[in-house]
């Protein structure tokens, strides 16, 4: 096989790295619920969830936004919140996957949408953050994936051709709109399939 010319890789965080789950976490804060599609598409498909992901607004913003919108409760939404971030359990072999091309030499990266507060706390609860070579946060830029802006913020940042870099991302539109501004990609669904997708394009770890 021709060596690659990939000279980047760069991971989303959500169900590449940590799990995202927001049925489980309706569930969780809900328990009382017999259907929580729904619920989760008001609570995760709602104009506030967008804004705090954009940045706009706080976590506490926020709470106060459901709380008025959506008539949680004060505790409905503390529950809501504790739940977001401790249903984040590390994804097996994600962060082996990281550590193995990171300890062949390639540049490694992070592009995510999320939330000031859930950032801090991945930061502090695992180690896997220290890892990244760079990262870019929606809620640190007001964009969002697939937006062209939030790929090309990532490469104006660290310097980075999008033709030697590729996205891993667990969703189809953000992995079509990497590969929109020319980076390689990959729709992720376990560390063994991405490490098999990685070394298909020619990387060597």
């Amino acid at each position: 096989m021709s060596q690659s010319q990939i000279k980047n890789v760069v991971f989303d965080i959500g169900n590449v790295i940590v799990r995202w789950s927001p049925q489980e976490i309706i569930n969780l804060t809900f328990p009382e619920l017999d259907s929580y599609e729904q619920l989760a598409q008001s609570v995760f498909g709602s104009e506030i969830w967008l804004d705090i992901n954009k940045g706009i607004i706080t976590e506490h913003e926020t709470q106060c936004r459901y709380q008025q919108e959506l008539g949680f409760s004060t505790q409905d939404t503390e529950r809501l919140f504790y739940y977001i971030k401790q249903t984040q359990i590390l994804l097996y072999q994600s962060t082996k996957l990281i550590q193995r091309v990171k300890q062949a030499g390639y540049g490694v990266y992070a592009l995510t949408d999320n939330v000031h507060e859930t950032v801090e706390f991945l930061k502090t609860t695992y180690d896997f953050w220290d890892l990244f070579d760079g990262a870019i946060v929606s809620a640190e830029l007001g964009t969002l994936k697939p937006q062209p802006e939030i790929y090309h913020a990532l490469m104006a940042r660290y310097g980075l051709i999008a033709q030697e870099t590729v996205f891993l991302d667990d969703m189809p539109h953000n992995v079509a709109g990497a590969k929109a501004v020319g980076m390689a990609a990959i729709q992720f669904e376990s560390a063994q399939q991405g490490e098999i997708a990685l070394k298909s394009l020619g990387l060597e770890f």
